[in-house]
């Protein structure tokens, strides 16, 4: 906090330009997440206020990223889906998941887990990012064509059959809680259904339809309805304002292309008193906070969700640092990566509470922030304030912005996200690594964002186990001394000894650590060795690490080998290895600390004084 006021003008203009470039995103993200524009406001006012007052990167600019709002969007269908298509209902539950990922978020930079998130493979951050991208792209199709399931009654009708099953399960599930016995007495079941409307049919329908048309698969159905009642209004308006972005970067880099969008068809369509679908109403006034999370809800229908919690936690992390990376690069500074997680938690967390979305360290408005002269977290926190005073003053007016704009909006988000950088390699890349690429994409695009990142990183690290396991296989094998002498074989001590000793003394070379992917090769020692051996020396300078499954093939073969006669010898042992085994009585039960030597020669010297008529 020493030198947060220093540079003022520098930080005061940093955080207008990056404010003014997160509006449009902000309503943008809060509308495709399914809570509304608003949601979108709140959380990149808080997130983005707190994010830099407590973070770990002092240039960031923190608010709702595409990634971010991609899972976000995920969770809140499922849990509104869950509650009868109720939003109200399902907030404080979809607030409760943000919030549990904001303090895992925390929790994260407490425990010291940031400086491990630069070890995710680059194959599942790019098949994710690519998905988010084609996901955007996908679901946005519908409202560029100015298509909207609400406003499709004969579509809606359709499920007026499945609306009343829903509703007369309802009914049945209430009675069985009662405890009436619905096929002794139907007179009840009968009286309440009758008292069923027209309009809640209607209603329950209607949440049918949307669960039908939303996601990806869901959009690719309505398509073909999309184009044939295609409203020429809002798609013209979507594609002015996709033009305008792209167009307007080419004129200038100055005054942010998305804003200029914005303002440019929005006042348009306004002043031409158009006939437009606006976006939902953002209510004015300061944000209330959401206390209801914490006293209206039962935690057996959060669970299902902490997985997710946790997805969105490590997303937001992921997310945050790759940006905290990229401003270090520009500014020549060095972020702390766990304070940055806590500052992250701690933004989501309050923007849970005042019901925004979730989100991270956001890109391109760190890099506007940082060339308009912003340099330290004063410039987060002035754009977080004046997304604030934007909110207050104006909030109003920014209800009449057509939802078609901010859709054209998203579609150029779509686009950007992308990673054409990994797209681009595929030809040039490993088939193992275009393969998890590829198939985080597709379960991502298709199937489920979270299970998709995880089977991603389980793929990734079965296929990093078996290259390591395989190249330690390789570089790792079991020679006589007679054999040694090769120049492809031999290591630089392991040359001119005397005729006998080679026949009985076999070397068994580790090259690599000695983990669960290369035990079963390493086992195939005691096999290996014939008869007439006396002694294997086994060389361990350059086997580092043993994990627990290596530890106990290793106390294996070294049991099997000692039945048969031979005596095994360690040499060059490392300390980590050497305490593994210590620990569970390798040493000294199977080898004693006199059969531990330093160099090779010691132990060849051992072994040349125990076997006799050595010539």
């Amino acid at each position: 906090m020493t030198n947060i006021f220093t540079n003022l003008r520098g930080n005061l203009f940093g955080g207008i330009t990056a404010g003014i470039v997160a509006l449009p995103l902000a309503l943008a993200f809060g509308v495709q997440s399914g809570l509304g524009p608003d949601a979108g406001l709140y959380g990149a006012i808080f997130i983005g206020f707190f994010a830099s007052l407590f973070g770990g990167t002092n240039t960031q600019i923190s608010g709702p990223t595409a990634p971010m709002t991609a899972v976000s969007m995920v969770v809140i269908a499922g849990i509104i889906a869950s509650h009868n298509g109720s939003v109200e209902q399902a907030l404080p539950y979809i607030l409760l998941v943000f919030l549990l990922a904001g303090l895992m978020q925390i929790l994260l930079g407490v425990t010291g887990v940031g400086k491990y998130i630069k070890y995710i493979p680059y194959p599942v951050v790019s098949g994710f990012m690519t998905a988010i991208g084609v996901i955007i792209l996908i679901t946005q199709l519908l409202p560029v064509l100015g298509y909207y399931t609400e406003d499709d009654t004969a579509f809606i009708e359709t499920f007026k059959p499945q609306a009343e099953e829903a509703i007369m399960t309802n009914i049945l599930h209430d009675e069985a809680g009662e405890g009436i016995l619905v096929l002794e007495d139907f007179k009840e079941t009968i009286n309440r259904s009758e008292q069923i409307s027209q309009e809640e049919i209607l209603q329950e329908a209607k949440v049918l339809a949307k669960a039908e048309n939303s996601g990806v698969a869901g959009a690719i159905k309505a398509l073909p309805r999309a184009i044939a009642n295609i409203n020429w209004l809002e798609f013209i308006l979507a594609s002015l304002t996709i033009l305008i972005i792209y167009g307007f970067k080419r004129i200038t880099t100055v005054v942010p292309s998305t804003l200029v969008a914005l303002l440019v068809v929005s006042v348009g369509a306004y002043v031409l008193k158009l006939n437009y679908q606006p976006i939902d109403q953002i209510p004015g006034g300061f944000p209330i906070p959401n206390l209801n999370i914490f006293t209206e809800f039962e935690f057996g229908q959060i669970s299902p969700y902490i997985f997710t919690a946790l997805t969105l936690a490590f997303l937001g992390a992921i997310d945050s640092l790759l940006t905290s990376v990229v401003a270090d690069n520009m500014t020549k500074t060095k972020h702390n990566p766990n304070k940055e997680l806590m500052g992250q938690g701690i933004g989501n967390s309050v923007a849970a509470i005042f019901g925004g979305i979730p989100g991270a360290g956001a890109t391109i408005r760190t890099v506007v922030n940082i060339k308009s002269g912003g340099t330290t977290r004063l410039s987060g926190m002035i754009a977080a304030v004046l997304l604030l005073v934007i909110l207050l003053a104006l909030g109003p007016v920014a209800s009449q912005i057509p939802a078609a704009v901010l859709a054209g909006i998203l579609i150029t988000v779509g686009i950007g996200v992308m990673d054409y950088k990994g797209l681009k390699a595929i030809p040039k890349m490993q088939k193992a690594e275009v393969t998890i690429m590829i198939v985080v994409l597709l379960l991502s695009v298709f199937w489920n964002l979270v299970y998709a990142v995880g089977i991603g990183l389980v793929l990734a690290s079965i296929i990093f186990m078996k290259k390591i396991g395989d190249l330690t296989a390789d570089q790792s094998k079991v020679v006589p001394l007679k054999n040694a002498d090769e120049l492809t074989l031999a290591w630089s001590d392991e040359v001119n000894f005397p005729e006998r000793l080679k026949e009985e003394v076999f070397i068994k070379r580790l090259e690599g650590p000695l983990f669960f992917g290369y035990t079963s090769d390493f086992q195939q020692l005691a096999n290996q060795i014939p008869d007439t051996a006396t002694h294997v020396i086994i060389r361990m300078g350059k086997t580092p690490y043993i994990d627990q499954s290596g530890l106990y093939a290793m106390e294996e073969v070294l049991m099997n080998i000692t039945k048969k006669g031979v005596t095994p010898i360690f040499e060059d042992l490392q300390a980590q290895p050497r305490v593994m085994m210590e620990k569970i009585d390798i040493i000294p039960d199977l080898v004693p600390k006199e059969l531990i030597f330093n160099d090779f020669k010691e132990a060849v010297k051992y072994a040349r004084s125990n076997i006799k008529d050595v010539v």
